[in-house]
């Protein structure tokens, strides 16, 4: 009986180790070698490559009719000493403070409306309609809009008794100005981001809330911030981002003025390569940016906790 027992285990094993021997996969990755090279060689031309020829070039003294000449850490010496690359930097993050600021609170609050008031896809659509318009045509329409002499805003100003206000010609309003704009066009998509990160709250949770006598004031604080973190995370990495890289919507409205107030560290950047020919130097601020974007994004990373949730 024992004999007879011993034997199945024996053959159960065999089995077992001729199956680790010949697996029905063998010829995936093949196909995941070929699915994906594109990408691959994707990366290493528009994204590998460039990052490495630019810091090479951060290292040069570049201008773009003579051949790149080893130059040390002289760029990044002037970059020291460059008042204006300080004081553009400075305006990017007021710049970043009042959009990340202001624009996740906003989109927030939205999402919440959208979540618990309508399932709608219509206002959905029409919640993301700013951030499906060019920039370029977004920030000609504002401007417009903001004009001190022809503006439907100062328009309405005046009718109420008030003074024009130059939004874009002032170096107290232009900042403040440009991140509302900013704000008017991100808020649609990161609302849509937020809400889908609510739909994925089970509902179960706010009924244990109600139960336990918590208002709506406590559940959100208590639950939905703490539910939505690893999605607020993302939101908040990608806005913040996005505002260091404004560009067209400077360009297109102030042109850096008046009296280099919105003169923000893209628009610096794009001025010294393609105004003074400087690309070496261009490329030294732009190595820097990236660097600061680096630091932010692990550290933001790493306080909000992004991979971490408490669904579980």
């Amino acid at each position: 009986m024992v004999m007879t027992a011993a034997k199945p285990t024996v053959a159960a094993g065999r089995g077992s180790r001729q199956v680790r021997r010949n697996p029905s996969h063998r010829g995936d990755w093949r196909l995941a070698l070929i699915l994906i090279l594109p990408a691959t060689i994707g990366f290493i031309i528009f994204a590998l490559y460039p990052l490495v020829r630019g810091i090479y070039l951060s290292f040069t003294d570049f201008h773009i009719l003579t051949p790149p000449v080893w130059s040390g850490i002289a760029n990044y010496q002037q970059l020291l000493s460059d008042g204006v690359f300080w004081n553009s930097l400075g305006v990017t993050v007021y710049f970043v403070v009042l959009s990340v600021g202001f624009g996740l609170a906003i989109s927030l609050v939205t999402a919440v409306i959208l979540h618990r008031l309508t399932q709608s896809s219509v206002i959905r659509g029409l919640v993301l309609l700013p951030f499906l318009i060019s920039g370029v045509v977004a920030a000609l329409v504002w401007q417009w809009m903001l004009d001190p002499g022809l503006g439907i805003v100062n328009a309405l100003i005046k009718a109420l008794g008030g003074h024009s206000i130059l939004f874009l010609g002032s170096q107290d309003w232009v900042i403040p100005t440009l991140a509302f704009i900013s704000i008017w066009k991100a808020m649609g998509y990161n609302a849509i981001l937020i809400f889908a990160g609510l739909q994925t709250i089970p509902g179960e949770i706010y009924e244990a809330g109600r139960i336990d006598g918590a208002g709506e004031i406590r559940m959100f604080t208590k639950l939905t911030l703490p539910l939505l973190r690893p999605i607020m995370a993302m939101v908040v990495v990608l806005t913040i981002i996005s505002s260091f890289q404004v560009f067209d919507l400077v360009a297109v409205t102030t042109k850096g003025g008046p009296a280099n107030a919105s003169n923000v560290l893209p628009l610096y950047i794009y001025k010294t390569g393609f105004a003074e020919f400087n690309f070496g130097y261009a490329l030294t601020m732009s190595m820097a940016l990236f660097v600061m974007l680096l630091i932010i994004t692990f550290f933001q990373m790493r306080l909000m906790r992004a991979n971490d949730t408490d669904t579980n």
